[in-house]
């Protein structure tokens, strides 16, 4: 019998958790704040919270002076294909892990997470050289590629986590029934999986769209994502907060929309097989 809740708890549990919410929210808040305020009223103090003189100028001027669609469809471009590639790849990859394992499976899982554990500076110079000589530099499929490397091991190792609850009879029974590997994967393996798949593609299309240092070593002009446009916004003479702000906020907009819309799938997706 399960135990019985009290108000008290449930009160005390729902303050923590908006305590918790705000916090988490409140540099997202702040941000957006700031974006409506003048460059003055920016860096005033005290900081000004809501009373202070609205202005939409700083959206105005980072439209006028960006290419804010050319750095959007950039930043669609290289993050939905990095992890479209990432998963025609790792599905496969994590299919033979989960349901074909070897004895050197489980190194090989610890090998890929180990690769994050690297800087990513510790590799910059020779991916930089590699770039130039294959003239990827500055390029969309440059980027493409180097994301996809560089989250292909979060990929492999949530869609092997998410295989592993999926009973084996079931592919079992597709193969005495005839379907070969292929249509294993793709008709029987793959719809079992969807709530893990779908979370992988949300959790890797965000990774991807908030990838920096790679984004702004690699690029100049021509493929740079909304990253590149935030950090246009820096510069020797100081911060334009206001301005800064205004592009940040246009920058997270999308992905936080895409985020708010696919919540329950990606809840569903993360909590796939923890419960049975």
């Amino acid at each position: 019998m399960a135990r019985k809740v009290t108000t008290k708890r449930k009160l005390i549990v729902t303050a923590i958790a908006w305590t918790l919410g705000i916090l988490i929210f409140f540099p997202i808040l702040w941000t957006f704040l700031t974006s409506f305020k003048s460059e003055a009223d920016a860096i005033a103090s005290p900081p000004q919270f809501l009373f202070f003189h609205w202005t939409t100028e700083n959206y105005a001027e980072v439209q006028s002076r960006s290419n804010y669609l050319g750095h959007f469809m950039n930043s669609v471009i290289i993050s939905f294909g990095s992890t479209l590639i990432g998963l025609i790849i790792a599905i496969p990859a994590a299919w033979a892990m989960a349901f074909s394992p070897t004895k050197r499976t489980k190194d090989v899982l610890m090998w890929m997470l180990s690769t994050k554990m690297m800087p990513p500076v510790g590799a910059l110079i020779p991916i930089y050289l590699m770039f130039r000589n294959f003239g990827l530099l500055d390029t969309r499929t440059g980027l493409v590629i180097v994301l996809t490397l560089i989250n292909l091991p979060i990929i492999v190792w949530m869609l092997y986590t998410y295989f592993k609850e999926i009973p084996g009879e079931i592919l079992e029974a597709a193969r005495m029934d005839g379907a070969s590997l292929a249509k294993e994967i793709i008709y029987v393996l793959t719809p079992m999986a969807v709530p893990g798949i779908a979370s992988t593609l949300l959790l890797n299309i965000i990774l991807a769209w908030n990838e920096a240092f790679w984004t702004l070593n690699l690029t100049a002009s021509k493929a740079a994502p909304l990253t590149a446009f935030i950090a246009s916004y820096s510069s020797p003479e100081g911060l334009f907060y206001a301005k800064l702000s205004a592009a940040s906020t246009m920058a997270i907009a999308p992905i936080l929309i895409l985020g708010w819309f696919s919540q329950k799938q990606l809840v569903r997706g993360l909590t796939f097989g923890a419960v049975k």
